[in-house]
């Protein structure tokens, strides 16, 4: 995905209003493939610089930012397949731009700047952009950041999504994605992030909710 005109919006809301915000999908939005009636797990490893440039920037509102993740879903183990993505930001608007990969993969290409021997399900073009951004900032990892995820998209129209966040852990140690067990909450339980993703103005009734 390389679009640039999707608006994402995060909101912290408590039990109650995720509740009713819930309660006011019914018929508005469906669960996608993974969520089915319960959440599931997104797991990531954010980079930066050494001096933490990247976070220093973003937030500092500028016109243009970056920033580079892995990020893997369900329980992961050394085996699994995972996502490599740059993440873009313009005056608001976001680009994703993201590879498929092994883990194994994708230390190597972030610790020794080398692409990995091709495969089916890499995407070349996107690898190489990845590349270049390792080399222009020397990128390490910097911040695990695992949570359970539900999603829901507007009823015959895909460019609504909604997100529900809980159980947020997040650690500057230990940067291994299959890890899941250690680390910091975020916010407590009784709190989720809510985001608004979308490729157009929102609907009368989300606007209303």
């Amino acid at each position: 995905m390389s679009t640039f005109n999707r608006l994402e919006n995060k909101y912290v809301i408590n039990q109650q209003q995720y509740e009713m915000i819930k309660s006011a999908f019914q018929n508005h939005m469906i669960p996608d493939q993974f969520t089915d009636g319960h959440s599931y797990l997104v797991s990531n490893i954010y980079y930066d610089t050494e001096d933490n440039m990247l976070i220093k920037k973003s937030v500092s509102k500028p016109v243009f930012k970056e920033k580079l993740r892995l990020r893997g879903y369900g329980k992961l183990n050394q085996d699994s397949m995972v996502f490599l993505e740059i993440k873009m930001k313009i005056e608001g608007s976001t680009g994703k731009r993201r590879t498929q990969l092994s883990i194994d993969d994708a230390e190597m290409l972030i610790k020794y700047q080398q692409l990995p021997d091709l495969k089916p399900y890499h995407h070349l073009q996107v690898l190489k952009e990845i590349l270049y951004l390792i080399k222009k900032y020397p990128l390490k990892p910097a911040l695990f950041l695992s949570y359970e995820r539900e999603a829901f998209y507007e009823n015959n129209n895909s460019d609504l999504r909604i997100t529900f966040d809980h159980d947020i852990i997040t650690r500057r140690y230990d940067f291994d994605i299959t890890k899941r067990d250690e680390g910091t909450p975020m916010i407590d339980n009784t709190h989720y992030i809510m985001e608004i993703k979308t490729n157009h103005n929102l609907p009368m009734w989300l606007t209303e909710v």
